[in-house]
């Protein structure tokens, strides 16, 4: 099923998420449900505050991405990123490898605005999988940038408190009516 996509201004996108404590058949079916919003909404990651719920949950898919490439390393060998995705990542952690580079990011709930934003090129991630297994890989290129976005989400953080600050107020005619019709559309729904 696809779900509505919270937009910028609603509260929950600043909610830190819950611990997974166990992977019940809701949240398996939540993680179903996010895949398909985020391949209808033509996105590469989603996070599970972008559709409402509060917890450490978030999905990857990066196959469909030619122009940007992703590297992919499991248990010190490099692999094939298309053959691990689509990734569900529940309770992931991560840990920044090599330095920062800036590259071109966008994110569902903020239509049509785009950024280049610093994170580190590669990162070591540990999570469970959709089957509650654990997983650890290193990635780099897209793939890392996509799982320090949506880890991000997690956290409550979105990827405008990474922004440079001359391009944030560049963006800030946008962002601040994106978040009134936010806000608007809420007080419309009581």
């Amino acid at each position: 099923m696809i779900l509505p996509i919270v937009k910028y201004g609603h509260p929950i996108l600043r909610k830190k998420g819950a611990k997974i404590e166990a992977l019940t058949p809701d949240i398996v079916r939540l993680i179903a449900d996010m895949f398909e919003t985020m391949s209808s909404a033509k996105g590469v990651g989603l996070a599970a505050q972008q559709v409402g719920h509060a917890m450490q949950l978030a999905v990857i898919d990066v196959r469909d991405v030619e122009d940007r490439p992703s590297t992919l390393s499991l248990k010190g060998k490099p692999a094939d990123v298309d053959s691990f995705m689509p990734l569900a990542l529940v309770n992931p952690e991560i840990r920044p490898l090599g330095p920062s580079v800036a590259g071109p990011e966008g994110c569902l709930s903020f239509p049509e605005i785009y950024a280049d934003i610093a994170r580190p090129e590669s990162v070591e991630v540990t999570a469970l999988d959709i089957n509650g297994n654990p997983i650890a890989f290193k990635c780099g290129g897209l793939l890392a940038r996509a799982v320090q976005h949506e880890t991000d989400h997690l956290h409550g953080i979105l990827f405008i408190d990474r922004m440079d600050k001359a391009i944030k107020d560049e963006l800030r005619p946008d962002l601040d009516a994106l978040q009134t019709a936010t806000k608007v559309a809420l007080k419309t729904a009581r």
